[in-house]
């Protein structure tokens, strides 16, 4: 039951860094966040926010498609598709996550499941998901993230990481 607590707290967590981030974000930009509707009535482009450093930036897109912008171009089906794509992934991840992981497991599912939600919040509300963190390299531009994408590219590399261990461990019996 331990294990339940923790694996919810490390979820709401994830959601509630992301959602903060791209509050304040949206708050700046428009001076108030608004509830819903499309992105880009609300910012319709991308704005600059602040040179951090020679290499990283915040900024403020929307990314209407997946993960370092794939699918962007499928058109207007794209939100609802992505919508409906992502509740099963999660539903996948949160039975998983529930009744056939491992202990050591369920904090990198924790941090996939806060990510994919921080992002799902952002779809529903308004079509798009809110991205402002941009590191570089001169002109080359690694695609704009947040927070929630942080969340799961550390659960899903903490998910590896654990899976080669359990390998290693099984090989040297």
């Amino acid at each position: 039951m331990k294990g339940i607590y923790k694996f919810i707290a490390i979820v709401s967590a994830a959601v509630i860094l992301d959602q903060v981030t791209k509050g304040v974000l949206l708050y700046l930009v428009t001076g108030g966040v608004p509830l819903f509707g499309p992105a880009w009535s609300v910012v319709p482009q991308p704005w600059m926010i602040a040179r951090v450093t020679d290499f990283f930036n915040i900024v403020f897109t929307w990314n209407p498609g997946t993960s370092f912008s794939l699918f962007r171009a499928m058109g207007e089906a794209a939100p609802f598709i992505i919508i409906i794509a992502t509740g099963a992934i999660i539903g996948f991840i949160g039975y998983y996550a529930m009744r056939r992981a491992a202990a050591n497991e369920r904090t990198a599912l924790a941090l996939i499941l806060g990510g994919a939600l921080g992002n799902l919040i952002d779809r529903i509300r308004f079509g798009a998901v809110v991205d402002f963190l941009d590191f570089h390299l001169a002109l080359l531009h690694w695609p704009a993230f947040n927070v929630a994408d942080v969340c799961i590219c550390l659960g899903v590399g903490l998910y590896i990481l654990n899976w080669f261990i359990a390998r290693r461990r099984c090989a040297g019996k």
